[in-house]
């Protein structure tokens, strides 16, 4: 479904990523691990089309996207879902909601989409009137996760989802993402809660200074030294 190949992407004269290659499988939940400074941000929104590579390419469903622009990206079916929620505080829940689905086709069938997201998230049908700013933590990452969903995304694309999370909440999101890949979205997990992320990942790439430096099965890598060593404390 997603094909990185040798991508390499700068701020200014500095350099965020190096040949970076990977793919992500329809219905599978891909996970990329490593530490703060790595490139998972710079990565995602690369591939969102919010930066663009100095070389290598982006492609998603056959089609090479990484010259387009980020709202022709989301139509054809991908959405992130951002580091730390960036909600509209002084709009509603159902407001938030809605911006999701700024595109013509998402807009025809929000009232349907928006039901679905209720389905998922029934405390936000509850919340709907009530300002954004107002909410948990745990109820606005359910907004953030909302509000992709609101797309009709293909493939949900997660950027630190256990950001300001306590443990427990952080498994609840991560149940989350395990039903939506049940209903057929396929999932893309940039995480740094290394044990709880591979546990649920088909397979994971672990990134560190802006290069791959291991690839492997979610499970598998659980007992990987050098993961063990770097990212479990063990």
């Amino acid at each position: 479904m997603l094909e990185v190949s040798n991508l390499n992407v700068f701020y200014g004269k500095s350099q965020a990523l190096r040949d970076v290659s990977l793919k992500v499988g329809e219905g599978e939940i891909v996970a990329l691990v490593g530490a703060n400074g790595a490139g998972k941000t710079t990565l995602l929104n690369t591939i969102s089309g919010l930066l663009r590579p100095a070389s290598g390419s982006v492609e998603f469903l056959g089609k090479r996207i990484d010259r387009l622009a980020p709202y022709k990206i989301t139509k054809l079916g991908i959405c992130q879902i951002p580091e730390g929620r960036k909600l509209f505080t002084d709009m509603t829940v159902g407001d938030n909601l809605e911006m999701g689905a700024y595109s013509s086709v998402a807009w025809k069938r929000r009232k349907e989409t928006l039901e679905q997201v209720y389905q998922v998230f029934p405390v936000l049908k509850e919340r709907r009137k009530q300002s954004a700013k107002k909410l948990s933590g745990g109820e606005g990452q359910m907004v953030a996760i909302g509000r992709g969903l609101m797309s009709n995304p293909r493939l949900c694309m997660f950027d630190e989802p256990s950001y300001g999370l306590a443990p427990k909440l952080f498994s609840e999101v991560l149940e989350v993402i395990k039903r939506l890949r049940e209903q057929g979205i396929t999932i893309f997990l940039v995480e740094q809660n290394v044990r709880q992320t591979l546990e649920i990942a088909d397979r994971t790439y672990v990134l560190g200074n802006g290069q791959i430096v291991l690839e492997g099965k979610g499970k598998d890598l659980l007992q990987d030294e050098q993961v063990k060593e770097a990212y479990l404390g063990l």
